[in-house]
């Protein structure tokens, strides 16, 4: 265990020796969010990024030796794909177990902790998921107003062998943490469950745990990073988390990334080599079975008769494209990938042009304004015949495929010619409904400022100046359709992409303006949105709380999309941006955006150039402003 003066874990050593009968090795996925095969449903071809049946590979091959282990996962597992929309919404062959826990079950998984995202269809069909599984599944700060809670906390034994042949018994207590803003992200949950502050649940569960005798606490923390200081109901709570006394080791997830590595070098408390947070061993490892996080903990007798842990070494192990997939966990999931491809094959209509998000941080982004015109045309049906139906209606939508941590494969790319159910998950890849809020024209420039903080400062004349901030994800970069507007980059970001003023001086929105004329700020408009945005937290949160709400939770988005796609027919979108970047004569920036990219027409070709492919495998592109 650790020295309980310095709540810190001892120094692993450069020439760590390969992993013996004294050493447990902690195996841990994040993330899956359904990518069960190595298989890209929206592109409709084999993938050499995802799956967890290519993961069950590196899994066997690491447990493989002396060391004793043992496997977690730390949630998100039961959405983010087609499969997992599919087998949500469909009963027949997947009235058993769901394919997600047949192959977690498969693979022998100790345990698991619940994610946000595992809530995305209801509480009774997560219950139903979940109740199949043979490992307990983790959610310490969720609190279920009608029912049984989940358990909050489990104690896995194993045994370690000494040089002598003694086996000595291990206990290994693993508590689950969710983020607390679950319940808002998706409002049907307030009224059947409440999630809490992820630190204080833990300074009141973890000494419990501790009484029952374990050798070891492992964090299951569904969260991001974050920072070092305790902030009330953090999202990214895992550093934070880390620093409290009782924990030994942590697992991150929820945002994607994968650590240790480079990008987290000098940050305070963390060392991004080691693979520590606040000196104890944390690893996150990524998404949709990309890597495979490895903890090993080196065990020596102590005085008293026992056991302590003098060495570890951490690692985010990267599945190759080389690592085969495994037999035991595609024959799980045949079923299921078989209905996939049949429903994803259904003919909804035709595109007389490409839908792809290439160019949408640029403003370019013909599928994207596909979605604003079908969200439009729901809402006005809705509408019609009430005190509203008058009021000038826009429509909100963000590409959620657009790269970033996704990688260089995660765009929106639709093909000219037929449309299927595959190309409108490929636009649409949420289970969100549609909703309608008033909001003034003021409270529409205020919207426009919080999307525009994806963009860095840029100086004019600057050359090459990095156009995006890494640190503001995609789906949180709304467009809005039904008025034009300008983005000086000159001047600062109003936000950080948290949400928080950065700058009260700072306005980056120019020209904004309704039918050609400016919008005043009290002019009464309908937002046609998702039912994310109405959450109590988040970037938009503040523009939302104190509006009214004209539709609630409504029809999913993804099947008003496929209507409207019915009833066009033949889908021809204006190829005219809603807003461009306010002129900066002599100033360049560069993007990241889509290997294919660099093979296609450009939008702007005289202002547009592909650089070539980055490190990461992206194309970069210049633009002159």
């Amino acid at each position: 265990m650790f020295d309980r003066k310095t709540m810190q874990m001892p120094a692993t050593a450069a020439d760590d020796p390969p992993p013996d009968g004294m050493t447990l090795r902690i195996l841990a996925t994040s993330d899956l969010h359904m990518h069960l095969l190595p298989y890209d449903y929206l592109a409709d071809r084999p993938s050499d990024r995802i799956g967890l049946a290519r993961t069950a590979s590196l899994i066997e091959a690491r447990r493989t030796g002396p060391h004793a282990s043992i496997l977690l996962d730390n949630g998100d597992f039961l959405q983010g794909g087609p499969m997992g929309d599919l087998v949500a919404r469909r009963s027949g062959p997947f009235a058993g177990t769901h394919p997600a826990i047949a192959a977690m079950n498969a693979l022998g998984y100790d345990a698991a902790a619940l994610g946000n995202h595992d809530f995305n269809f209801g509480l009774p069909f997560l219950r139903r998921a979940v109740a199949r599984a043979r490992f307990p599944m983790l959610a310490a700060n969720l609190t279920v107003r009608r029912g049984a809670d989940f358990a909050a906390t489990c104690v896995i034994e194993r045994e370690l062998t000494d040089p002598q042949g003694n086996r000595l018994p291990l206990r290994i207590g693993v508590i689950g943490f969710l983020p607390p803003q679950t319940e808002e992200w998706d409002q049907d949950l307030r009224a059947v469950m409440r999630s809490d502050d992820i630190l204080d649940c833990a300074r009141r569960l973890v000494p419990r745990l501790r009484a029952q005798g374990v050798d070891l606490v492992v964090a299951l923390a569904h969260s991001g990073i974050g920072g070092p200081e305790p902030l009330p109901r953090m999202e990214h709570a895992a550093h934070a988390l880390a620093a409290l006394p009782g924990i030994d080791v942590l697992i991150a997830g929820h945002t994607h990334e994968v650590f240790p590595g480079p990008r987290w070098r000098g940050r305070p408390g963390i060392d991004a080599d080691r693979g520590t947070l606040a000196g104890k061993p944390a690893v996150m490892p990524g998404f949709g079975g990309s890597h495979l996080g490895v903890i090993d903990l080196r065990f020596a007798p102590r005085a008293d008769g026992g056991l302590a842990v003098d060495r570890f070494a951490v690692r985010a192990e990267s599945v190759t494209p080389a690592m085969p997939t495994a037999v035991l966990v595609a024959r799980q999931v045949a079923t299921a990938h078989k209905a996939t491809l049949r429903q994803l094959s259904t003919r909804i209509g035709r595109t007389a042009q490409p839908l792809n998000s290439h160019f949408a941080v640029i403003g370019h982004d013909c599928g994207l304004r596909l979605v604003n015109l079908a969200q439009r045309w729901h809402v006005r049906q809705r509408l019609a015949g009430t005190p509203d139906a008058d009021l000038p209606v826009l429509s909100a939508s963000a590409p959620y495929r657009a790269g970033g941590r996704g990688g260089p494969q995660h765009y929106t790319d639709v093909p000219a010619g037929t449309l299927s159910l595959r190309h409108l998950a490929d636009l649409y890849s949420f289970p969100n409904r549609i909703t309608a809020i008033r909001l003034t024209g003021a409270q529409l420039r205020g919207w426009l400022e919080r999307s525009a903080s994806l963009f860095h400062r840029v100086q004019p004349g600057a050359r090459d100046a990095p156009l995006l901030n890494p640190e503001f994800p995609a789906y949180n970069f709304d467009v809005i359709d039904g008025v034009s507007w300008r983005i000086d980059l000159s001047a600062p970001a109003r936000f950080h992409p948290d949400g928080r003023l950065a700058d009260p001086n700072a306005h980056r929105i120019r020209d904004l303006t309704w039918q050609t004329r400016p919008v005043a700020d009290d002019q009464a408009f309908v937002l046609a949105t998702n039912s994310y945005r109405l959450a109590s937290c988040g970037l938009f949160s503040p523009l939302v709380s104190c509006n009214r709400v004209i539709l609630d939770r409504d029809a999913l988005t993804l099947d008003v999309l496929r209507r409207y796609v019915r009833q066009l027919r033949r889908v021809r979108i204006p190829a005219r941006p809603n807003w461009a970047f306010a002129p900066q004569p002599g100033t360049t920036v560069l993007f990241e955006t889509a290997p294919a990219a660099l093979d296609r027409p450009l939008p702007e070709p005289e202002r547009l150039q592909g650089v070539g492919l980055n490190e990461d495998g992206f194309a970069v592109m210049r633009l002159s402003l």
